[in-house]
């Protein structure tokens, strides 16, 4: 392509770029591992350019890293013609705007302060979005039944070749990821022994990640996705711990539930939903957990006969609590 082609994107079909405001230097370089940060406004083909999504108001620029799965493939042939600085609006028909709407509710979940994905759901955004027949945004449900043509305003604000940042998680490649979780796991123990379990959660966390962004790749219930379940499912029981300790019970009881509606003979899941069902006075749940426990592990006898004395104990401090509180209204 000669200099002009590369700037403009001539000859790529769907795709019509306009020059805001031109940026400096030569065009960078966009191999594997990069790092692009920019700026970005989606806004509809329609009479009002009605704006979708705009990073300068929720005011973070997004980062990219060349060659990762989880954005939008246009976005890095858009940014490969342009010069740091420049702004520049681009026109793409629905050929490449069908994923959009997926793209754009991890982009809105990581503005609102929450996780991008539900880690612990086993499927993919593209299946979750057919078993839930909504994204949870209204004007993104309405772009996923209809794609669109779509205006992508950017401003290329800074790329950064693979060796000039430190990578975090989501950056890595796989064998890169397998590395790093026994690092995240023995790091979130470390914060977990400190008493630090706000830090430890999130080792722990970025380290199933890691292990469920490998795991997609391989074939269900087969050895290598079956040891890749093992090691997420240690590393969820040790967030549960902790998580325990900040009295998020409900959420305890989310996460050992889903491990033991896929395992079912895992002890500690039982053990620790157990303890959770005590903490919000789910007696017989509590109490059918731990039967369920001494089943799978007779030796968890001692512990077992301890949770439940602390049941008993609640137990009798809610009635006394609901015997207090209805005392004077018969």
């Amino acid at each position: 392509m000669s200099d002009m082609q590369d700037t403009m994107l001539l000859g790529l079909e769907g795709i019509k770029k306009t020059i805001l405001h031109g940026g400096t230097g030569v065009i960078p370089k966009f191999i594997t591992g990069a790092k692009v940060t920019f700026h970005f406004r989606t806004q509809l083909c329609d009479d009002d350019r009605t704006v979708i999504d705009d990073s300068k108001v929720v005011g973070t620029p997004m980062e990219v890293v060349v060659g990762n799965m989880f954005k939008l493939d246009i976005w890095e042939t858009l940014m490969s013609s342009m010069r740091i600085g420049e702004v520049a609006e681009f026109w793409c028909d629905t050929i490449h705007t069908g994923v959009y709407p997926l793209v754009a509710k991890s982009m809105r979940r990581i503005a609102e302060g929450k996780d991008p994905v539900d880690w612990h759901i086993h499927t993919c955004g593209m299946a979750n979005m057919f078993a839930y027949h909504s994204l949870g945004y209204d004007d993104l449900d309405e772009l996923m039944k209809e794609p669109k043509p779509l205006f992508f305003v950017l401003e290329l604000l800074r790329v950064q070749q693979p060796s000039e940042y430190n990578r975090e998680t989501w950056a890595m490649s796989d064998e890169e990821r397998l590395k790093a979780v026994p690092v995240l796991h023995g790091q979130g123990n470390k914060f977990y022994k400190q008493g630090n379990y706000q830090e430890a959660t999130q080792k722990y966390k970025e380290a199933i990640i890691c292990i469920k962004n490998i795991q997609t790749k391989e074939k269900a219930w087969e050895v290598p996705w079956l040891k890749l379940e093992k090691m997420a499912n240690t590393l969820t029981l040790n967030y549960c711990q902790c998580l325990m300790r900040m009295e998020e019970y409900y959420e305890i009881i989310e996460h050992t539930s889903d491990i033991i509606n896929q395992h079912p003979g895992t002890v500690k899941a039982f053990f620790l939903r157990g303890k959770a069902h005590v903490e919000v006075w789910n007696e017989a749940e509590a109490r059918q957990d731990f039967s369920r426990v001494l089943d799978l592990d007779p030796g968890m006898k001692k512990a077992v006969k301890k949770e439940l004395a602390v049941l008993n104990m609640r137990m009798e401090e809610k009635n006394q609590e609901d015997k207090d509180k209805y005392k004077g209204m018969f």
